[in-house]
């Protein structure tokens, strides 16, 4: 399936740079590593447009997947997902939109979540995807009219964007800010922010122009310690001058603008969700319109805290002593709350409990149910009981090597592990035609317990 997009997204001609650095990439769909990703089936839909080879369209094949809260009537908006650069992080793409945590945030706003999945080969030039003027911008708009069509959900065409993105996905999304300020309620830029300036270090990345309208969007710059703020000499250092020379120009304009120095990471996502979730989750409580086709509410401007980029305290504006236009920008209380907690720790309190699990029922001596992760702390793992007590904790050992240990576990760009874990658990230790009665409970990643479901019984 080929896309055409609009002509005037002019871009330089380097596909045939792709063809010699990777001609099977180029010329034949889905090559590995991109060929292995789960089944689209509703709730979930996935589009995929081949590579082009016209001047200013996208030079690399592209799966775009989105899952729909299944009975929703009205799409409200897209809470993107977007991947960085290499083969890795693109392939991690593919998973993206299965997240169970991202969904809880899709829900709760009535939103579709999206993931993107291209397909750049490790030494082709990132910058052919990141930059939404290389094709990517217009690759993605005809998919939200694509799987708006397969989903039977049209307005996903029309209805606005929520951004997340890491590295390059970090550059795409801020992009994207700034060539569709109308459309975006707010972005998360982790680890990668788009250029303003020509920059002769790195004469392939063009700069972008700050229109007004994008001041008007809530951005978030969050980025690993250990990339240029705390450790100078490392391999992703220029990414702190990178995002303050962004910070800097976009507020000193009035920009609505913060910095969340993660203490703990260099470019690997870490425990970032924890605080990104909450952060678009003020963001699109404020800024969706009641109404479909309304445009995005402005921020409100009442309960504003600021804080140093680099510190780690913040204030109400009100009784903030230096240059607000030198300090970053946090919507509300609640929020410079946690991130003060954010930037000292990643340690993010939570005192709720997760969502119980639901239609448990048993097949023999296996186990299915459904469960909602819990939208402050995701979901870390389940407690299995039959007959009243403990039988099991799923998984045994929860693993997560960039943060809190996770259910779904995480790849470098944040989205779960190939192949994904089915809410399902087995009963071996039971004898064959045994009556027993089981319950299942949810585990966040803060430790908290929810609700155990209803039981079931063997057959």
């Amino acid at each position: 399936m080929n896309f055409s997009p609009p002509r005037r997204l002019l871009a330089v001609p380097v596909y045939l740079l792709l063809l010699l650095v990777a001609p099977d990439a180029a010329l034949h769909a889905q090559q590995a590593p991109y060929d292995v990703f789960p089944p689209a089936d509703p709730p979930y839909y996935r589009v995929r447009y081949e590579p082009s080879k016209e001047a200013g369209e996208l030079s690399f094949g592209v799966n775009y997947t989105a899952w729909i809260p299944p009975d929703l009537k009205t799409v409200r908006g897209v809470i993107v997902h977007q991947h960085g650069c290499g083969e890795g992080s693109c392939k991690s793409g593919l998973t993206g939109a299965y997240d169970l945590h991202w969904q809880a945030l899709a829900k709760k706003h009535n939103c579709a979540l999206l993931a993107p999945a291209y397909e750049q080969p490790e030494k082709a030039d990132c910058q052919m995807w990141c930059d939404p003027r290389n094709g990517s911008s217009a690759a993605f708009l005809t998919a939200l009219v694509d799987l708006g069509a397969k989903s039977e959900h049209p307005e996903l065409a029309e209805v606005p964007w929520a951004l997340w993105g890491h590295s390059g996905g970090g550059h795409w999304a801020g992009g994207m800010v700034l060539m569709h300020p109308e459309r975006v309620a707010a972005a998360w830029l982790r680890s990668g922010v788009p250029q303003l300036k020509e920059n002769s270090d790195r004469p392939t990345i063009k700069a972008h122009t700050l229109p007004d309208a994008a001041l008007k969007v809530p951005l978030m710059c969050n980025l690993g310690t250990k990339e240029g703020v705390s450790v100078k000499n490392d391999r992703f250092s220029g990414v702190w001058p990178a995002n303050e020379a962004f910070f800097s120009e976009v507020r000193s304009k009035g920009g609505l603008v913060g910095v969340a120095v993660d203490p703990l990471t260099a470019h690997e996502c870490g425990n970032q969700r924890y605080l990104a979730i909450p952060w678009l989750d003020v963001c699109l409580t404020a800024r969706l319109p009641k109404r479909s086709g309304e445009p995005l509410n402005a921020m409100p401007a009442d309960d504003v805290w600021l804080a140093v980029p680099t510190g780690f305290e913040a204030r109400p504006a009100t009784k903030f002593s230096g240059d607000p236009l030198n300090a970053g920008w946090l919507p509300n209380a609640a929020f410079a709350r946690a991130w003060m907690q954010y930037v000292k720790d990643t340690n993010l309190p939570d005192t709720t409990p997760p969502p119980a699990p639901t239609n448990l029922h048993v097949d023999g001596n296996r186990l299915h149910w459904e469960c909602e992760a819990d939208l402050e702390s995701g979901l870390a793992g389940f407690i299995i009981e039959r007959d009243g007590a403990l039988l099991a904790n799923l998984p045994e050992t929860p693993k997560n090597p960039f943060g809190r240990p996770l259910f779904q576990n995480l790849q470098y760009s944040d989205t779960p592990s190939q192949p994904l874990v089915p809410l399902q658990f087995t009963d071996a230790t039971t004898e064959p035609g045994a009556a027993h009665t089981y319950r299942v409970i949810a585990v966040n990643s803060a430790g908290s317990k929810s609700e155990p479901s209803e039981t079931a019984k063997t057959n």
